[in-house]
């Protein structure tokens, strides 16, 4: 049975798993089953965002996921404006934000959103105009809550102290952990809930050839990848084990996990019912990396 956990200081019940849409192909019968069996197994949460591929992901998503509209979660992002020459630009005004709304509303062809996130975000935007907005559509009933999606603590921490956002959607494994030092504690402490992306790595924790990644050599990763695969068992897959170590915080609202074909969709979803990764296997994944820290933004 899939669990759910309360978002934030919000009354949205999410998803432990989440569907990263981001990952729907171009067959439209294929994401019609992937979709479909995502609802059987009890996944209500599904994150898209304005910027992947420029609006047609929010397309697909409203197409496939309209006649279900009352019983799921749709969280969508603003913030990277497209311009008529083809560049993306970085745009957080009011007006920017109140316009782009309602373009993802129409194509995700519902009058609101239950979650709209910043993607991104900088100490030199004007955050108080930001927010302003996020507010005047929570008004206007256009959204029901309001997120970022970063990983620049003093970002995270701007919005924590000014506004009324509920989550915060940020990269975290075995392979990144920097959110432990910077990001969790102030979180917690303030009721926001994490939204977690990134539990595999790439696949580098589960099925990937090792390589570099973030500050971590090659030996290393493959180090964390034979941990990972020591702590699993036969009633507990590679890439099960990684999504249960990204859950362990409480902080931890729901994993996010891209998804392309049903295999994967069942894999992730039956990590719920999997067994919880005990003190002795997190001792071996601690043990198998140092953690690393976020070196800008602090």
């Amino acid at each position: 049975m899939m669990e759910y956990a309360t978002l934030g200081k919000s009354d949205l019940q999410v998803s432990r798993i989440g569907f990263g849409c981001m990952s729907l192909g171009g067959n439209e019968k294929q994401n019609q089953t992937l979709i479909a069996k995502a609802l059987e197994l009890g996944i209500n949460y599904f994150d898209t965002a304005d910027l992947y591929e420029d609006g047609e992901n929010e397309i697909k998503l409203g197409k496939l996921l309209k006649s279900n509209r009352s019983k799921i979660i749709v969280a969508s992002k603003v913030g990277n404006q497209k311009l008529a020459n083809g560049n993306t630009i970085w745009n957080v005004s009011k007006a920017y934000i109140l316009k782009a709304v309602d373009a993802s509303l129409n194509r995700l062809q519902t009058d609101y959103l239950d979650l709209y996130q910043l993607h991104g975000g900088m100490i030199e935007d004007h955050i108080d105009e930001t927010i302003e907005a996020f507010e005047w559509l929570k008004q206007q009933g256009k959204i029901r809550y309001y997120g970022i999606s970063s990983i620049r603590p003093n970002v995270i921490r701007e919005y924590v102290s000014k506004s009324n956002l509920v989550s915060v959607m940020m990269q975290y494994s075995l392979l990144d952990r920097r959110p432990e030092e910077t990001c969790f504690n102030l979180l917690e402490k303030n009721q926001i809930s994490v939204v977690a992306r990134g539990s595999m790595a790439q696949g580098l924790l589960v099925d990937k050839f090792a390589k570099p990644y973030l500050d971590y050599t090659e030996k290393e990763v493959l180090k964390t990848a034979r941990a990972i695969k020591q702590v699993s068992k036969v009633d507990r897959s590679e890439a099960q084990s990684a999504i249960r170590f990204a859950l362990v915080p409480k902080v931890v609202a729901s994993a996010v996990i891209g998804i392309r074909t049903k295999a994967q969709l069942i894999d992730a979803a039956d990590a719920i019912e999997t067994p919880k990764l005990t003190d002795k296997d997190m001792q071996v994944l601690h043990q198998s990396i140092s953690p690393n820290f976020y070196e800008q933004h602090r």
